[in-house]
């Protein structure tokens, strides 16, 4: 029993500046907006009208993933405006490589104290984000808990959801031997290995901080435009576990994927990385996506048509491989 009488911005928790901060994010994420989207930010959930039209046997598929300790980072310098980039990154990559077209996102930010600036922030770049991969952010939440988190920091998740012909779903079931393997460039690390970074880097000059910050490459883009016109066998897009595990979870037990790592110029923030660390290469391999953020997996007979494409739409690429007989493995050379 207590004289004073109580209210929730007394423990912390500012209803007020959580209702401002509706306002002052409604324009970045009016601009994601789809036809298919039927109702405004601010309701109870998002209405999505899904094309039905589109597809005969319509398959959603889902995804949800964070940015992980990359956000200590961003918290560290004071720079927000990237991370929400790399929130919407991780989702729609991973939806994207079973054939599906990102449709909406959903994005949740939890918080020591509300702060109107740095929201907005993560919230623009969450909305560049999907800007990019062309879906709609249908909703989010933003979660003020001083008891969880101290007043600069914050935590990000996020959830996509996407649309594939269930007779276009790609899951490696078609991969066979002598099909290539095309690398499609990161920019950088991405959103994995962060844990190790901070343990080798404890403190960082600006130029360092923003070469690790820089955000996750989003391949929706030029990943619809080759699913559009080519007979794509596999797709994998290179999060943690590097390029070995990611690409292992593709393959039949009795096809192997040969890379050649000396097929592409691995970004100076990998070698920067290794040394620091004297790491392993293959440790690196098995950590970082070193310089490969999607790969593309197709038959040999239609890799000239597809790298011809990718050509002209200026996107860079590399051939990093191919499929052998083997042991559902991935071998470095």
């Amino acid at each position: 029993m207590t004289d004073k009488s109580w209210t929730y911005k007394d423990a912390g928790v500012d209803v007020e500046a959580g209702k401002n901060i509706v306002e002052s994010i409604r324009k970045h994420v009016r601009k994601t907006y789809r036809p298919e989207v039927i109702a405004d930010i601010g309701g109870f959930g998002g209405l999505f009208g899904l094309d039905k039209d589109k597809y005969k046997e319509p398959v959603l598929v889902s995804s949800t993933d964070g940015v992980g300790t990359k956000l200590k980072l961003a918290q560290e310098i004071g720079k927000h405006d990237t991370v929400g980039i790399d929130l919407v990154a991780m989702c729609v990559n991973d939806i994207l490589v079973m054939g599906a077209e990102p449709l909406f996102f959903l994005d949740y930010i939890a918080c020591g104290k509300v702060d109107s600036a740095i929201i907005e922030s993560l919230v623009k770049g969450i909305s560049d984000g999907c800007v990019e991969a062309g879906c709609a952010l249908l909703g989010g939440e933003t979660a003020e808990m001083p008891d969880m988190y101290k007043p600069v920091e914050y935590d990000l998740a996020g959830f996509a959801v996407g649309v594939v012909e269930k007779s276009k779903i790609i899951d490696g079931s078609r991969i066979h031997k002598d099909d290539v393997i095309v690398g499609l460039p990161s920019s950088g690390l991405h959103s994995n290995g962060y844990s190790l970074v901070r343990k080798l880097f404890p403190s960082l000059d600006a130029e360092t901080a923003m070469m690790f910050l820089n955000p996750t490459r989003i391949y929706v883009k030029p990943i619809l435009g080759l699913l559009e016109e080519f007979d794509i066998h596999g797709l994998a897009h290179i999060t943690g576990g590097g390029i070995t595990e990611n690409i292992e979870r593709l393959l039949e037990n009795n096809i192997d994927a040969v890379i050649d790592t000396n097929s592409w110029p691995a970004p100076e923030v990998f070698d920067r990385i290794q040394k620091q660390g004297n790491i392993d290469m293959s440790e690196m391999f098995r950590t970082f996506n070193m310089g490969i953020g999607m790969t593309v997996i197709i038959d040999r007979k239609e890799l000239n048509e597809l790298t011809g494409l990718l050509t002209s739409l200026e996107e860079p690429f590399f051939i990093i491989g191919k499929m052998e007989s083997g042991k559902g493995k991935v071998r470095l050379g």
